[in-house]
């Protein structure tokens, strides 16, 4: 249960990715196509060049260097290290029979997504204007979390679009409810293609840009507070001394996608990325 500042952190900690738990599963079940963000090809289930057997990325240090950046703003949520050690129980993919490396690539994009589910939830239990519907909230949050224990055969089988719809009405209501105590417009951009948009200094407090195209938008000093971010496209976009101060549903990888600056204010449940130029 959810009460206290400290258990929405301890909460938001568990669903980071943590490599050393993990068997490497990114690097193996997903597929890459050569682009400016990965160097080469490669297929679903299939050992990226790049990893040791230890399960390490030999290239980690260097991976925008080298052509992999799509592999700097991906963020598993904490689905590595829960399907190596509690679905599969701390057996690795390598040692273990091809049929379990397979059920084990199979289960870890379900999971991922439980774990993207369940980050919401909680950032939405944190904003006291949910009130409302925390308890809804809970409820579901429980319901996502019992799905993520399952077994490998319950994960493969599970409808999680089905119930990524379900949690996504309640994330709605809590969207509606968190930005209507913002000052602004509140504007409603909603899935807008603001693909390489001029919205330098652009008032968007409260705004929903829940799955905008956002792609090398320059927000230079654009006010983001209190704006709703799920799913937005990030990518490229000028973050540059822009204020998210209390923006929501905001992630890590969107973040890290996006360029910023010392100057750019964000919300206490991301970081800001060690590849932008200026730090504080």
């Amino acid at each position: 249960m959810l009460n206290t500042m400290r258990d929405h952190q301890a909460a938001r900690a568990e669903l980071r990715g943590d490599c050393e738990r993990c068997f490497g599963l990114c690097c193996v079940a997903l597929p890459f196509a050569a682009s400016a963000d990965f160097a080469v090809d490669k297929a679903a289930g299939t050992p990226c060049r790049n990893l040791r057997d230890d399960h390490r990325c030999d290239i980690h240090a260097r991976l925008r260097q080298k052509g992999f950046t799509g592999c700097t703003v991906y963020d598993c949520f904490g689905a590595g290290q829960q399907v190596s050690q509690v679905t599969f129980g701390g057996r690795d993919w390598r040692t273990g029979p091809p049929e379990q490396a397979r059920r084990m690539f199979d289960v870890f994009p379900v999971v991922r997504q439980l774990h993207e589910l369940l980050w919401y939830l909680t950032e939405a239990l944190a904003l006291p204007a949910a009130r409302p519907i925390h308890a809804e909230l809970r409820k579901a949050l429980e319901k996502t979390e019992e799905l993520t224990g399952g077994s490998p055969e319950e994960l493969a089988a599970l409808d999680v679009a089905a119930h990524r719809q379900e949690v996504n009405v309640l994330l709605l209501r809590t969207s509606e409810l968190a930005r209507a105590g913002t000052k602004g417009r509140r504007k409603d951009r909603r899935g807008a293609d603001l693909m390489g948009a001029r919205l330098k200094g652009a008032d968007l407090r409260g705004a929903s840009l829940r799955g905008a195209y956002l792609i090398a938008a320059d927000l230079t000093g654009a006010d983001l507070r209190g704006a709703d971010l799920i799913g937005a496209d990030l990518r490229d976009a000028d973050l540059t001394d822009a204020d998210l101060t209390g923006a929501f549903f905001l992630t890590q990888p969107q973040l890290n996608a996006a360029r910023g600056s010392a100057g750019t204010r964000l919300p206490e449940s991301v970081t800001r990325p060690g590849h932008w130029t200026a730090q504080v």
